[in-house]
């Protein structure tokens, strides 16, 4: 009699068929080993929610009472020609290509959602009504941010972890401010939360595709990538990190024995990038055009970001080209809350062993998205300016990880009585002042420095604070509170400003009865244009100038302050005798000049440009102790003016003092070397102290500063006669001849 076959269960004889691989079973995560009853998680949960929520409702209270930003100018113009391109089915071609500010290089998703909902509701945008629809959807995204920040620290450590993530980046001053009115970053940010939030669930669930995991992660990519081509990151990220969790699952051998799953993998990928990248393509018309170059071309412009504009950065002004590779890092560190700095590094050195006791892939996730774009930029020497707005897709990452870093000191103090309390009272410590600095200054709250930066008052003066501009609003509040603007004005006020958008459209409002006249004016040229008020932020403000503790000056009638640090300034110029003296300047009538500048600093000695005005006008009427002492007053309010540096440079040159002349124009080219006339003359000081090696090198930079700048093509011909170069020389003066 023949034995029976063995099997499995008592029962069922055993299947030929081989078993199914299952990946190895993940180990326990610190949340399960920290387990809570499930009351206790539903009430984390319902705390999560009810944060969220109440997050949500401030930030759409306060977004409608942030200024507008600089940059909508070219938003608004680019969300008006979407709306057009869309309506008219593409026969609106304005969309296509728009030269200022080279909007067609940006994903239309924001602008066209917003330009939609404003046609729909008939604002235009001359109302104010257009703007605050702007400004809601921005808020609204910052949250969804924040709202998925939250999420993914929950879907690693728990709602535990969840809480203090989506609090410490709604506590973030300078996060909460931009969400009021950046849509182009917070909009980015969004959408890479929300991928990196559903990549997290997808990798976890894989060789299983959810539906909803996919979709979600599409819909971040997309949203990503329609506001800014540096979107397709998400997709490297995407094929990187399913390799990992490939490998992670199932090893190097997987790779031959599962091939099935390889496929899956493969597929998932593909797939979701190519629904990702399509989904963003029908929002943007220049990509629709050319669906596979332009996006690719747009991703060239913005990696070697062409705009170079003047930064206040450690104190010095600074082209945006030339700042130390550690510029990102140092605006990071000095301004966002110390708690999440903290938390941050901890858990990027803690990162080994947290991976141990915590999903591993989602956790590194993580960890990569904060520190590989910053780590690239560094490497690729890419301009930023503004600070770190332009990164601050990394922020999720960062607060993710510093919110699993303070769970895991939790744990870890919970071993000692009253240690859990003490840990979540360092990071309320660590957090109070960023919350106070919001709850003082709601609608500025992104000027933040936290203690590492001094504070704001410690960074006045050495780096940026209102660069968007967005103080101009509450300028104008103070303006019409005090009667000088308002409903029914019948006489007219003439505002000078340097962020001219901003000023326009507050004042367009037909309440004013179009009785408000703006003018635009750089500050260091402020009086060149008549006006009543001037309004000017510090943002084009030297630091030096800034420190010297001159601005604002005496003919301020009202500063826009956040914790008592100045942020704008409102000048009162009823009398104009510093513009007397430049119109007196342009027609070269310098006794007429003399005497309103005269005037006008003996009214208020603390304007640096009526100095600057009074030493040119010394300078030209051949008054050279004079203008130096005029140069010098000038420069004590404003150590780095230019102008009177050149002023004073020259008026020693004139006195044959060539050693003075030639400091202080070496000083005026390390202030700004781009400064052609410093160069020139430079060159012709050199050349009369027998130095002409340095002469020629100073003229030849004056012509690759101006190649129409006659002056110095003459310079550099003279330059070489005197060295025999007889060729060289006709050629330059060649080029002489040729410049009218």
């Amino acid at each position: 009699m023949s034995k029976k076959k063995p099997t499995a269960a008592g029962n069922r004889p055993v299947s030929a068929k081989p078993a199914k691989t299952v990946p190895p079973a993940r180990k326990k995560s610190i949340v399960e080993k920290w387990s809570f009853s499930a009351s206790a998680d539903g009430l984390l949960k319902k705390i999560f929610w009810g944060l969220a929520a109440a997050g949500l409702i401030i930030m759409l209270f306060v977004a409608p009472n942030v200024g507008i930003n600089g940059d909508d100018e070219f938003q608004v113009d680019y969300s008006e020609k979407l709306v057009a391109y869309y309506s008219t089915f593409g026969k609106d071609t304005s969309a296509l290509y728009i030269e200022k500010g080279n909007m067609h290089y940006y994903g239309g998703f924001f602008d066209l959602v917003t330009g939609f909902v404003n046609k729909f509701l008939g604002n235009t945008p001359a109302d104010v009504a257009y703007h605050q629809v702007r400004h809601l959807f921005n808020a609204f995204m910052g949250f969804v941010a924040m709202l998925f920040i939250g999420l993914l620290a929950r879907h690693i450590a728990g709602w535990r972890a969840g809480i203090p993530a989506f609090l410490f980046a709604f506590l973030t001053p300078g996060f909460f401010g931009h969400s009021m009115m950046n849509p182009k970053d917070i909009p980015f940010a969004a959408g890479f939360a929300i991928a990196l939030y559903y990549m997290a669930l997808l990798l976890q669930n894989l060789p299983k595709v959810r539906w909803q995991d996919a979709l979600g992660l599409i819909i971040g990519i997309a949203v990503a990538f329609a506001t800014r081509a540096g979107g397709v990151l998400l997709i490297a990220y995407l094929g990187l990190f399913l390799g990992l969790d490939f490998l992670n699952k199932y090893g190097w051998k997987g790779l031959t024995k599962e091939t099935k799953i390889v496929g899956r993998y493969a597929l998932a990928g593909i797939g979701i990038a190519a629904a990702a990248y399509f989904l963003a393509v029908l929002t943007w018309p220049a990509a629709l055009a050319a669906p596979l170059s332009h996006p690719f071309k747009a991703l060239s412009e913005f990696t070697n970001l062409g705009i170079k504009i003047r930064v206040l950065f450690q104190g010095e002004n600074l082209m945006s080209d030339k700042t130390a590779w550690y510029y990102p890092i140092v605006w990071i560190t000095k301004t966002i809350p110390l708690a999440v700095l903290v938390g941050f590094w901890g858990g990027v050195a803690l990162w080994g062993r947290l991976i141990r006791r915590l999903p591993a892939i989602p956790l590194s996730l993580a960890v990569f998205a904060a520190i590989f774009p910053v780590a690239y930029i560094i490497y690729k020497d890419s301009i930023l300016h503004d600070g770190w707005r332009h990164i601050m897709f990394v922020y999720p990452g960062i607060v993710v990880t510093a919110s699993v870093f303070w769970i895991a000191m939790e744990r870890l103090a919970g071993r000692w009585p009253f240690g859990k309390y003490i840990v979540w009272g360092l990071v309320a410590l660590g957090t109070f002042d960023a919350a106070a600095f919001i709850l003082r200054n709601p609608t500025l709250s992104y000027v933040y420095f936290n203690p590492i930066g001094g504070g704001l008052k410690g960074a006045f003066g050495h780096y940026e604070t209102d660069y968007c501009g967005i103080g101009v609003k509450q300028a104008l509040n103070w303006m019409e509170k005090e009667g000088i603007i308002g409903a029914g004005m019948k006489d007219t006020v003439t505002i000078g400003t340097s962020f001219f958008y901003s000023t326009l459209f507050l004042t367009s409002d037909p309440k004013y009865n179009g009785k408000i006249k703006v003018v635009y004016t750089r500050f260091n040229q402020r009086y060149s244009e008549a006006w009543d008020y001037g309004i000017y932020p510090s943002r084009y403000i030297r630091g030096p100038h800034l420190r010297a503790g001159t601005w604002p000056n005496s003919k301020t009638a009202h500063t826009v302050k956040a914790n008592g640090v100045p942020i704008i300034a409102v000048e009162k110029d009823l009398n104009r005798f510093a513009y007397k003296g430049e119109q007196a300047t342009k027609v070269q009538d310098w006794a007429s000049a003399k005497n309103a500048f005269e005037e006008e600093t003996r009214l208020h000695a603390d304007n640096e440009l009526a100095w600057q005005g009074l030493a040119n006008a010394h300078l030209n009427l051949g008054e050279f102790p004079d203008a130096i002492r005029t140069a010098e007053e000038s420069l004590k309010i404003a150590p780095d003016n230019e102008q009177s540096l050149f002023y004073k440079g020259l008026a020693y040159a004139n006195t044959n003092d060539a050693s003075n002349a030639i400091a202080t124009l070496e000083r005026l080219v390390k202030i700004n070397d781009e400064y052609f006339y410093a160069h020139y003359y430079l060159g012709v000081l050199y050349q009369g102290g027998g130095n002409p090696d340095q002469a020629l090198k100073n003229a030849i930079r004056s012509i690759e500063l101006n190649p129409r700048f006659k002056q110095g093509y003459e310079l550099a011909a003279t330059l070489y006669e005197q060295q025999g170069d007889a060729r060289t020389a006709a050629a330059y003066r060649e080029a002489a001849a040729k410049v009218q």
